[in-house]
């Protein structure tokens, strides 16, 4: 099948009410893990890459990052009948931006969610009209992911967190394909003290307000066999706490589409290489 839209992808599973893994890769031994497992699950692949991926790819040079990522996912895409597509997961900066789009990525992120809403819509609107206009879909973010979520209180969880409202208005004024609504994850191992709870009547209200693609950014299950594996060999992972997969099910149920993945692949990776290290030199 053709290199496709993430959009393709995305509005089929916002039909059908399913979501689909995004999976930032860092490396082509990344990519072949999803790749092979993508191929024996029968699922559509999202390969997500982050602005720090381009600049090691191209050693420092973004465009010829993208462009190396872009080749390598279209050339296995169009070698298989399931659809893959190629997304710039948490862009920030224009330049990076451009280099995706330019490169040929199918979709792009634009995160201005720490600027004040006005300035978020007016970036995003701005990606969103450069990107549209070769075919390129956006994902944005609303709302703020925090690094620990049980240390926020109540009046600042609110803040941080997605208003159903403002992402009607959000949605509406920007055009963007997908949206990132901030529900109570946060990025990497340490996603929370406490039980893991994520706002899901926050999330229906969303949903039911824009009626596009949600993305759950911070979605790692961050399994707890790997950080064992990890930490026998050498590790001093303590203190993680992933988001469950009943609780990602769960998530699904009230709207998300597209769940980010990234924590687990790079635990998977140290804890294997870890392994295989010290069983060479023994």
């Amino acid at each position: 099948m053709p290199f496709v839209n993430t959009k393709e992808i995305l509005d089929d599973a916002n039909r059908k009410g399913y979501a689909v893994a995004a999976f930032n890769i860092n490396d082509l031994e990344f990519f072949m893990a999803i790749f092979e497992a993508g191929l024996e699950e029968r699922s559509p692949i999202i390969i997500e890459t982050s602005e720090g991926a381009l600049k090691y790819a191209g050693s420092g040079n973004p465009l010829r990052g993208a462009r190396f990522f872009h080749d390598l996912v279209k050339n296995y895409a169009e070698s298989t009948d399931i659809p893959i597509s190629l997304h710039l997961d948490h862009g920030k900066n224009f330049e990076y931006i451009m280099a995706a789009i330019k490169a040929g990525y199918t979709s792009v992120m634009i995160d201005a969610s720490h600027f004040p809403f006005e300035q978020n819509v007016e970036e995003t609107k701005k990606i969103v009209e450069i990107a549209h206009a070769v075919g390129v879909s956006v994902e944005a973010e609303l709302g703020r992911l925090m690094g620990i979520e049980d240390n926020v209180s109540v009046s600042e969880r609110d803040a941080v967190l997605v208003n159903p409202d403002e992402a009607e208005e959000f949605v509406s004024k920007t055009g963007v394909d997908f949206l990132a609504p901030a529900i109570g994850t946060s990025h990497g191992a340490f996603k929370f003290k406490g039980e893991a709870k994520l706002d899901f009547e926050r999330l229906k209200k969303v949903k039911e307000k824009t009626g596009i693609p949600l993305v759950l950014h911070g979605a790692s299950s961050v399994p707890q066999k790997l950080v064992e594996l990890a930490n026998e060999y050498g590790a001093e992972i303590t203190g993680t706490k992933g988001v469950p997969f009943d609780v990602l099910k769960e998530a699904v149920k009230y709207g998300i589409n597209k769940v980010n993945t990234d924590t687990d692949l790079r635990i998977a990776f140290m804890a294997y290489l870890r392994k295989t290290l010290s069983e060479k030199e023994s």
